[in-house]
């Protein structure tokens, strides 16, 4: 990161954390690229070097690598490290069993206390993420657990666990971009009226939102080549918000802002569109760490300020789109996984 470019950040509860996260999501799965463990750490380390000191969704053995990352770290305590506990069958809920499965993502990260624990409940109808999040308070005030979040739940329920358990969550974790903007309807009063922040995900459409699909024509989700960020995105893309014409009106208008800043790409002007909402603490970008990643590139979106005739330019293709539909098409934040 460039000393001229000032990170920007934000008060994550007991956090000052950055404004642009790591995603470790990728590292789930061959289907996204591979890389050797010692490829991956030393990703790691250069993106804390450039100030990307925040990494997220911790699937499958990204735990692993990344506790041995940090604890290998001179000062462990310069990364922040939010992982997830999804609960998505019922099972016999009491201190001990809720206790079990955060001392198991402590062990695994090789550290005594959770970060950042965001929760996902599978099922409405059982009430009982209510008691859970009881006795994750409970933890946290063991020290247990640093902070608590909430991870793909809608704008009701969001709603009722912080009026239940008030100045307890402090962040949700939700899926918001130009072609996803349900967080604007509903989720982002709530989270002003309780102080919660939102980590977004899906901001950049699984790479959609670049500038080598300008002009490209419309992929076949069958061929193979898409891995499966980005066949979940073209759907909704081409299938949801509106049709691969209209993406690529989108995607010129954000050539055609990010060449008046000087030359931002098109995923910096789609970023820092997302950056300016006031509920967004921070954005989630995935990253192939040891394959591919632009830490560089993503840290042009700080000091950038959209003027009226940057969202002018992209509010005239939104609302030509069906963006503003979604939240009943599709559902509430998090709908689509339930």
């Amino acid at each position: 990161m460039d000393k001229e470019q000032a990170l920007e950040t934000f008060q994550l509860g007991p956090f000052t954390a950055p404004r642009l996260w790591t995603g470790l999501w990728q590292l789930s799965s061959n289907a996204w690229g591979s890389a050797s463990v010692s490829k991956v750490r030393q990703a790691m380390g250069r993106h804390v070097e450039a100030g990307y000191t925040a990494f997220a969704d911790h699937y499958g053995s990204a735990e692993l690598i990344f506790g041995q990352f940090r604890a290998g770290l001179e000062s462990p305590g310069v990364v922040l490290g939010a992982t997830k506990w999804c609960v998505f069958k019922p099972f016999e809920i009491s201190t001990e069993t809720v206790e079990a499965a955060v001392r198991q993502r402590m062990e695994r990260m090789r550290t005594d206390r959770v970060d950042l624990l965001q929760f996902h409940w599978q099922d409405y109808n059982d009430p009982a993420y209510l008691t859970v999040i009881d006795v994750l308070t409970q933890l946290k005030a063991r020290g247990l657990i640093a902070a608590i979040g909430l991870c793909n739940f809608d704008s009701a329920r969001t709603d009722e666990i912080c009026t239940r358990f008030p100045s307890t969550i402090v962040s949700n974790q939700v899926q918001f971009s130009l072609i996803d903007t349900r967080p604007l309807h509903g989720m982002a009063d709530v989270c002003t009226k309780h102080g919660v922040k939102l980590l977004t995900y899906g901001t950049l459409c699984g790479g959609f939102l670049a500038d080598k699909w300008i002009g490209a024509p419309e992929p076949d989700p069958y061929s193979g080549t898409l891995n499966p960020s980005q066949r979940k995105y073209l759907d909704m893309i081409v299938k949801a918000w509106g049709t691969w014409a209209l993406f690529q009106e989108l995607l010129s208008a954000l050539r055609g802002i990010g060449d008046r800043h000087g030359g931002l790409s098109v995923s910096n002007v789609a970023t820092r569109w997302v950056l300016d909402h006031p509920a967004v603490g921070a954005v989630i970008i995935g990253a192939r760490l040891g394959c591919s990643e632009y830490p560089d590139d993503n840290a042009r979106v700080f000091g950038v300020v959209l003027s009226a005739e940057d969202r002018q330019a992209i509010g005239g293709v939104l609302e030509r789109s069906n963006g503003a539909w979604l939240v009943e098409t599709i559902g509430d934040c998090g709908a689509e996984y339930r």
